[in-house]
């Protein structure tokens, strides 16, 4: 049975109220992150079902997860243009704006929201801030070649970056073979001013800032799940 959301909590209820999005047919962006790996599994159960849909993911944690489900997979190319991509978020503004990265997929997770007509997100309640930044930190994603002059550069306009690493003390390595600076940052006043400054540092892959990209969002507070619209959109 495809989950209730009047009977399951967390991030199941959210997953659940995300499948109202889903229509036969569609090719959909399947995000990486314990709501989006939610969704996944709940559309697994609506594909066991026989609903026919297809996935571009945007992880191989995520890609290993629809497999082990039965969810038929394209490539980016493949797919080509997608109907919605399904992801979560670490931080959602009053706008439905962005910060994601925590988990290090942020830049294929950019890649495949930019090639869908919608992209909807999955939040708990806690994820929720007033001003983008609130929370301290900012995912930047750098080739290892420029880490150097990226978190020189960084540290001028006020992002000063810390190198991730993995449990055993190396580098966190991306799906994508790079590195990933966590830059420390304030409430931030510019969000898409910010994202154009850092994205002319040489190195620089992509950050975490998803602006004017999210249509929606799923919020799950407590038992109560609550559906946000960007203003404008559809």
């Amino acid at each position: 049975m495809s989950p209730d959301p009047s009977q399951t909590g967390g991030p199941a209820a959210s997953a659940a109220r995300a499948l109202e999005f889903v229509k036969e047919g569609q090719v959909l962006g399947l995000g990486t992150g314990r709501a989006a790996a939610a969704f996944v599994r709940a559309l697994g159960a609506r594909v066991a079902e026989g609903l026919q849909v297809t996935g571009v993911p945007t992880s191989i944690a995520t890609a290993e997860l629809a497999r082990e489900l039965d969810i038929p997979l394209l490539s980016l190319e493949e797919a080509g243009r997608l109907d919605v991509t399904f992801d979560g978020a670490d931080e959602v503004d009053p706008n439905i704006d962005l910060i994601k990265g925590y988990g290090g997929a942020h830049v294929r997770e950019k890649i495949v929201a930019a090639c869908s007509e919608q992209l909807v997100i999955l939040v708990g309640a806690e994820k929720l801030v007033d001003v983008l930044g609130s929370r301290g930190k900012l995912p930047v994603e750098v080739l290892p070649f420029g880490e150097a002059l990226c978190r020189r550069a960084l540290a001028q306009i006020g992002c000063e970056g810390e190198l991730r690493r993995a449990e055993n003390g190396e580098p966190q390595v991306t799906d994508n073979g790079n590195h990933i600076l966590d830059c420390r940052i304030t409430p931030i006043d510019d969000a898409a001013a910010l994202e154009r400054d850092i994205l002319a540092i040489p190195g620089v892959l992509g950050t975490g800032l998803f602006v004017g990209m999210a249509d929606a969002v799923i919020v799950q507070d407590g038992d109560r799940v609550e559906l946000r619209h960007r203003a404008g959109a559809s």
